[in-house]
């Protein structure tokens, strides 16, 4: 095992196993400063006829060490460790979504509480939730189990009851999956791994239930009490099984963990965990969004009811850029998809666009037209899967609240959401769509459209997708992680400012003051206007912003703020639109 002092890591190899590609870096510290120096890819190999992911693993290595001249293999295809010259690295890191990822089924008590909390948990962990069972989800005892057996998890997490509480509707759920006895993805002599994190109170009924073909884990409530949420024990745990029984009947898998110097981690957990880091560094609430072919991710830290960083995943399945486009016209309806667009387009035409980027998902738009088209699309996709997360960014439901005739209607069936987009202080965008716009703008302006960011908001973009391998790094050296995280992975876009609330056309949105080292602009912006002024990276102006009547950007309806903003690749976005921006909706 290399040493894993801080001190002595200079050289670090970083993979990320994806389900069609592995994506290897090379961080080097370069004057005493960590850097992302290489990068290199290769197919993935989980799948026949070779399954096994480290031959692509040391594909992408390869690579790497042909770009940087840096030999990291030896003549037997083995890493070289420890770094010495201009060989080998002093780690070796990787994350993985390959083979689908962590695929996971939830259940609980009610499905609003015990259940939530437990995928809260399973999501924060980088898994994908199958299905939630509840004892309120309104299914029929026989379809829940047919639909558990019909299921293939690589494990289940169950919930239910705060501890002391009843037992009996937590052992009910225990005897539905029991005699469903859900059949694993993977290998023949699999024992299925079950994670009880319910009431403490009925642990061993809840074991007496399974039988031998079941590996029960009991780890703390992640609901306690009904006001107290403890998502950690249950969220390490599934990490641990993930490792222990996913990881080592995957093809290759095992051989893999024996090449790395820490854990593998699912891809989506490590970026949640970057994103934290960066949160909690410069104390502040951010956002992230990974959109893909199939499914959007959208993860988002903001400061929980008790002061402390409150960390959410959601994984909208059926939003996405190619598998799903269907999905997101459905769902958006095609009215929606085409208000974004500056050209009227003939919808026939456009439905039988759709149809072909199902056929070939890796198609990408070879006309002006079609990317407009695609933009828009990616707008909805990003804006409901924003939505979804905000209904699942919520303060605890069932937890009893003091509340005004006001609030009424706004806490009717539970909590309110944390994500708070004038509380939004970093908004990260990743995914082809995103990063590979022909235009910055056009990337930015994604953003705004579909996210809506009110106040003062800066937004950035991953530039080769790397917040994964910074996400298990920073397990072992936050300090490289975050500075390679500022310097190498974000690409800032610049600072929006946009006022909460709407008047009529034409009426002054917000006056402005700009005072910069390269910047100098006052003047008035209408309702319904933007306006984009240039300010580099790494510059930064200060900024006072008066919002119209009735309008706000911080400090209430009319209110004046003053900040310091930072550039970037497209500057600064004065967006005199207001908020929401289709009052239609």
């Amino acid at each position: 095992m290399p040493d894993l002092d801080p001190s002595k890591i200079n050289v670090i190899l970083a993979t990320d196993c994806g389900s069609t590609t592995t994506k290897a870096i090379l961080i080097e510290k370069v004057d005493g400063h960590y850097r992302q120096t290489y990068r290199g890819e290769a197919p993935t190999t989980v799948e026949e006829p070779v399954a096994d992911v480290t031959v692509g693993v040391r594909n992408a290595a390869a690579e790497v060490a042909e770009l940087s001249g840096r030999r990291l293999l030896d003549d037997d295809g083995n890493l070289i460790r420890p770094a010495q010259g201009n060989e080998g690295c002093d780690i070796y890191i990787s994350t993985s979504s390959a083979g689908g990822g962590l695929q996971v089924l939830v259940t609980g008590v009610v499905r609003e509480m015990s259940a939530a909390s437990a995928e809260r948990a399973a999501l924060g962990a980088g898994a994908i939730v199958l299905d939630l069972i509840a004892s309120n989800d309104r299914r029929r005892p026989h379809d829940q189990i047919k639909r558990i057996r019909d299921l293939r998890p690589d494990m289940v997490v169950m919930a239910g009851g705060t501890d002391g509480g009843t037992k009996k509707h937590v052992v009910q759920i225990a005897e539905l999956i029991a005699p469903a006895k859900p059949k694993p993805r993977f290998g023949s002599n699999y024992r299925m791994p079950v994670i009880f994190a319910g009431n403490k109170e009925a642990a061993s009924e809840v074991s007496e239930t399974f039988d031998e073909s079941v590996t029960l884990s009991v780890v703390d409530n992640v609901r306690p009490e009904m006001e107290f949420e403890n998502l950690a024990p249950a969220r390490d745990c599934i990490h641990d099984l993930f490792l222990e029984h996913v990881m080592a009947h995957a093809p290759g898998y095992d051989r893999l963990m024996k090449l790395t110097d820490t854990p593998i981690m699912p891809t989506p957990g490590a970026v949640g965990d970057i994103l934290q880091q960066i949160a909690r560094a410069r104390q502040i609430n951010c956002v992230g969004v990974d959109i893909g072919g199939a499914t959007t991710d959208v993860f988002s830290v903001f400061e929980g009811a008790d002061g402390s960083p409150t960390f959410n995943r959601t994984v909208s399945a059926n939003l996405g850029m190619s598998y799903s486009i269907s999905n997101v016209c459905s769902e958006a309806g095609m009215p929606n998809v085409l208000r974004w667009a500056d050209q009227a387009m003939d919808e026939r035409e456009l439905r039988n666009r759709v149809k072909n980027k199902m056929i070939r998902p890796t198609t990408i738009p070879q006309t002006a037209e079609a990317l407009v088209f695609e933009q828009a699309v990616a707008r909805e996709a990003l804006r409901l899967a924003y939505q979804q997360h905000k209904e699942f960014a919520t303060t605890l439901k069932g937890v009893q609240q003091q509340r005004t005739v006001g609030d009424t209607f706004v806490q009717e069936g539970g909590g309110r959401s944390i994500v708070n987009n004038m509380k939004l202080d970093l908004l990260v965008a990743s995914g082809g769509v995103l990063s590979h716009a022909p235009e910055m703008l056009q990337t930015a302006q994604m953003m705004i459209d579909a996210f809506e960011p009110e106040g003062f908001t800066e937004l950035a973009k991953d530039s080769i997708f790397m917040m994964p391998h910074l996400g298990v790094l920073a397990a072992v050296h936050p300090d490289a992680a975050l500075e390679v995280f500022e310097k190498d992975c974000l690409i800032s876009l610049g600072t929006v400012i946009a006022p909460a609330g709407a008047t009529k056309l034409g009426r002054i949105a917000m006056s402005y003051h700009v005072s910069g080292s390269t910047l100098s602009e006052q003047g008035e912006i209408r309702f319904g206007e933007q306006v984009i002024f240039p300010l580099k990276g790494g510059e930064t102006a200060e900024v006072t912003i008066t919002p119209g009547r009735g309008l706000d950007v911080g400090a209430g309806k009319g209110k004046s703020v003053s900040r310091t903003v930072k550039g970037g690749t497209v500057g600064l976005i004065l967006d005199g639109r207001g908020r929401p921006l289709w009052s239609d909706e």
